[in-house]
C-alpha cells in the first residue's frame, strides 16, 4: 500500500495551484476596486454598486484564505520557510493595511478608525502580520454596524494590536474557538456552515502569533467583547 503521507511533489502541486488561484482572485479584486472607486466618485450608487461591494468582500475573504493556505504550506511543507523578522515602523504598516482595505470599507459605508503612537518600531514579519490584520478587518465587516477600529500600543513589553467593531459582539462559541486555536485544537473550531467559516483564519492567526518569539515569550491571539467600540475585539499580541 502506498505511503499515505503527503509527498513533496503533492505539496508543490497544491502550493502552485493555490498561488495561481490567488493571482486570479487578485486580478478580480483589483478590477472590482477600480469599478467601485469610479462609482463612488460619481456619487451615484445603485443596486449594481452594492452588489459589486459584496462581490469584493467575498473575493477578499477568498484571497485571505488562499494567502493563509500558502503561509501554512510554507510552514508545514517547507520547514525552511524564511520567517522574515525585521524592525518595522508600525505606523507605516498600519497605512498599508488601511490602503489595502479602504475601497471595500468605503463601498460598504464603514469608517475605519486608527490609533498608533508616533515613531513606534517593532520587530516582526511584515507580510504575515498584515495578513492577520487584513483578515481580522474583513471578518469585522461581518459584525460591525458602521465603524471598525484598528489600534496598537505597547503593553508590558508586548505589542498589542486590536481590531474592534461596534456590532453586537462575538458569541461565546467563537470566543472559545479563539482560545482553542491558540492551543492548536483546530478540530474544536470546526466548520460553521451558517457563516461559511472553517476556522482557518483563527488557526493561521494563532500560528503567526506563536512564530513571533522574544526572550522566552511567544505571541498570542484572543477574542473578547467590549473594547473602545463595545462590540467584538480581535487581539494580536507580539513580544
Amino acid at each position: 500500500m502506498e505511503d499515505q503521507h503527503s509527498s513533496p511533489e503533492l505539496f508543490l502541486f497544491l502550493a502552485s495551484t493555490v498561488h495561481d488561484m490567488k493571482n486570479s482572485i487578485s486580478v478580480l479584486s483589483g478590477t472590482l476596486e477600480s469599478l467601485l472607486a469610479a462609482g463612488h466618485a460619481n456619487e451615484a450608487p445603485d443596486p449594481a454598486y452594492l452588489q459589486m461591494a459584496q462581490m469584493l468582500y467575498q473575493t477578499k475573504r477568498l484571497n485571505d484564505n488562499l494567502i493563509q493556505l500558502l503561509a501554512l504550506y510554507k510552514q508545514v511543507g517547507k520547514p525552511g520557510y524564511p520567517f522574515d523578522l525585521q524592525p518595522q515602523l508600525v505606523g507605516q504598516l498600519i497605512d498599508q493595511v488601511v490602503d489595502q482595505e479602504k475601497v471595500l470599507l468605503t463601498s460598504k459605508g464603514i469608517t475605519l478608525q486608527t490609533d498608533c503612537p508616533p515613531g513606534l518600531i517593532w520587530t516582526l514579519d511584515e507580510d504575515l502580520v498584515i495578513g492577520v490584520l487584513a483578515h481580522a478587518i474583513n471578518n469585522a465587516i461581518r459584525y460591525t454596524r458602521d465603524t471598525i477600529r484598528l489600534s496598537v500600543q505597547e503593553v508590558d513589553g508586548v505589542l498589542e494590536w486590536r481590531v474592534e467593531d461596534d456590532g453586537e459582539g462575538y458569541t461565546e462559541a467563537l470566543i472559545e474557538a479563539g482560545a482553542s486555536a491558540m492551543e492548536g485544537l483546530r478540530n474544536n473550531v470546526g466548520v460553521n456552515f451558517a457563516t461559511n467559516s472553517t476556522g482557518l483564519g483563527l488557526y493561521f492567526s494563532s500560528e503567526v502569533a506563536k512564530m513571533h518569539k522574544h526572550r522566552g515569550r511567544s505571541g498570542s491571539i484572543a477574542l473578547e467583547n467590549g473594547g473602545a467600540l463595545g462590540g467584538g475585539c480581535f487581539i494580536l499580541r507580539l513580544p
